[in-house]
Formats: structure tokens, C-alpha cells, sequence
């Protein structure tokens, strides 16, 4: 059996590591939301409408696609299932006609509400490993996601 130093394990692996925590993240994530009849994807668009609408202004598609970091085709599937299960609701914008304004509804935010509480609860478990490394953790994450965002 081939062995290998600590230094060499840590590089060969990181990728994987990363892979597989990834992995299990996102399984935890679907079977939190699974009951609130919502995709990931949803979830995250439905945050990003309250986010940016307490933020900023009702945001347009493209506007969410910006914050959520997903690609504008996603988005448009996504927040057409919403608006069919009355989650949000697309409005006329009246500084562009052509533009539609995405507003969540009553509905949504209630759904958002206790999905939200779920997802944080899962969240907090799911990271409770790292104890006080959880911050120096965050940090690499936002350093390396930086990074990729720049280089593109």
C-alpha cells in the first residue's frame, strides 16, 4: 500500500474532501426542504427575492440571477413553478414595460419563512463539526469562491 505524507493527503484530497462534504451538504438540504415542497434552487430564489426587495426593489430575473449567482435560463424555469404554485408573483414594471418585476407573495414568504428556519437549523448542525473553526472555514470559502468568481 502506497503511504503518504500528511502534506500529500491533504493535497491530493482537498478536492474530494470538498466533493464529498458537498455532497452530504446537498442531500441535508433536499431532505430539509422536501417538506415544504421546495428545490434548492427554489429556496434560493425565494431568498434572494426577499433579500433584495428588503435591500434594494423588487428585483427584476436577471437581477436575481446576479445575486443568486445562477444562470438567467435556470432562473426563468424556476420562477415559472412559482409563480404556478402562487409563491411569487411577476408584475409589469413601470419604468420598463417590457421588464417584469418579481414580488413574493403571501404565500411565499410564509413558505419562506418556515423553509428558512429549517435550512438554518440543518445549517448550524451541519457545521457544528468545525467548532471555532467554523469562521476561518467561511473565510476560505469566500476567498476561494472569490477567486473563482474574478478569474472568469
Amino acid at each position: 500500500m502506497l503511504r503518504l505524507t500528511p502534506i500529500q493527503r491533504a493535497a491530493d484530497g482537498l478536492g474530494t474532501a470538498l466533493w464529498q462534504v458537498t455532497v452530504a451538504w446537498q442531500q441535508a438540504m433536499r431532505a430539509v426542504l422536501e417538506p415544504h415542497n421546495l428545490t434548492h434552487a427554489q429556496f434560493v430564489l425565494l431568498t434572494s427575492v426577499q433579500w433584495l426587495s428588503e435591500h434594494e426593489q423588487p428585483p427584476t430575473p436577471q437581477r436575481i440571477a446576479e445575486h443568486a449567482g445562477i444562470d438567467a435560463a435556470v432562473i426563468g424555469q424556476v420562477l415559472r413553478r412559482l409563480a404556478a404554485r402562487q409563491l411569487v408573483n411577476r408584475e409589469l414594471d413601470d419604468q420598463d414595460p417590457k421588464a417584469r418585476l418579481i414580488v413574493l407573495t403571501d404565500s411565499g414568504r410564509s413558505v419562506l419563512a418556515d423553509a428558512l428556519s429549517d435550512v438554518e437549523t440543518t445549517d448550524q448542525e451541519f457545521f457544528a463539526a468545525l467548532g471555532t473553526d467554523a469562521p476561518a472555514f467561511a473565510r476560505g470559502l469566500t476567498a476561494l469562491r472569490d477567486s473563482v468568481n474574478h478569474a472568469g
